[in-house]
């Protein structure tokens, strides 16, 4: 680390000592122990700017605070039956950690519907992963590997995108302007797997939109990407999807402890089990009550609405040459 970067954390870290409540108790679940390295993450983000990175940590702060984010993992998706629904149609889950020890998330964003909940449920689902993975599973990685684990693997397989991902540019931006607000740098690497033509259309014009510390963590795989995953990780943290030779994935090709999207996998039955064990202690008497967590949306950068609308006008260009 550099002698600027030394004076920027420095600097950073006197604005953050000015922070009142509630921010300051909703800043320790953001940083759970790991001040600095939570701090090097908004910089990162903001170019390593001090003022701007702290504008963009209170405005999460604020954020966290007004959506009563630090009680999102005691909201569990009842009934179970519509959380299932949710879990088949957002494909997303655990699948291992890597050689290092970083957690390893497998996304179907080609197979993923998001066609059988409200806009508020998925959202609602994405946020208490997010948590999850912050406050449970990295630090537990970190006291694993007795070193700072505070970053993922991302696998994002890309079997069955089609046309339709039209209709789901909305949700998916919304989601990621979430994670790139109040979840900035949590992921180490992005590996993209199974990717058909309509995703290198898309990728072609894309790319050049992407900041130069985004494009790094980008890697597009041939095929599966088995051979390149497995010198990141051992076979048995490879998402299902990833184990077969050549490309070709399916939502339901395996039963349920190895198809790691399932709600039967282990990782989203610790999950829901603890949001339902944390709601009990919230409510002991009360009865768990169905209904979404509301969550404001931020309004997404002026990047990510550029690249939204590169996505569409590519995916229109490619449905009209198609005669689709």
């Amino acid at each position: 680390m550099g002698v600027g970067s030394q004076d920027a954390i420095k600097q950073f870290q006197a604005f953050i000592d000015q922070v009142e409540e509630p921010l300051r108790t909703t800043f320790q679940n953001v940083h759970q122990g790991y001040v600095t390295e939570t701090l090097m993450r908004f910089l990162k983000a903001r170019d390593w700017d001090p003022s701007k990175a702290y504008k963009m940590l209170v405005d999460c702060l604020n954020w966290r605070v007004q959506n009563e984010i630090d009680h999102i993992l005691s909201k569990p998706i009842v009934p179970a039956d519509l959380y299932r629904a949710v879990r088949d149609s957002q494909l997303i889950g655990l699948s291992g950690y890597s050689k290092e020890g970083l957690p390893v998330f497998a996304i179907g964003v080609g197979l993923s519907t998001f066609d059988k909940a409200s806009v508020h449920y998925y959202v609602q689902s994405h946020i208490q992963i997010n948590e999850y993975r912050d406050r449970i599973i990295l630090p537990s990685a970190s006291k694993k590997h007795k070193r700072t684990i505070t970053t993922c693997i991302k696998v994002l397989d890309m079997t069955g995108l089609k046309l339709s991902a039209l209709n789901q540019i909305k949700l998916l931006t919304i989601i990621s302007s979430i994670d790139d607000l109040n979840y900035p740098e949590k992921t180490n690497t992005y590996y993209i797997v199974n990717a058909p033509y309509i995703f290198s259309a898309c990728w072609k014009v894309v790319k050049p939109l992407l900041q130069e510390r985004t494009r790094k963590k980008i890697q597009v795989l041939s095929g599966c990407g088995r051979d390149e995953l497995l010198n990141v990780m051992d076979y048995s943290s490879l998402p299902h999807f990833c184990k077969k030779e050549g490309s070709g994935s399916s939502r339901h090709s395996e039963t349920g402890s190895e198809n790691c999207y399932s709600l039967d996998h282990p990782f989203h039955q610790e999950l829901y089990n603890h949001i339902k064990q944390q709601a009990r202690l919230c409510e002991p008497v009360e009865p768990i009550k169905q209904g979404s967590f509301h969550v404001d949306f931020p309004e997404p950068p002026e990047d990510e609405v550029e690249i939204a609308k590169t996505i569409e006008s590519e995916l229109h260009k490619f449905e009209n040459g198609n005669g689709v």
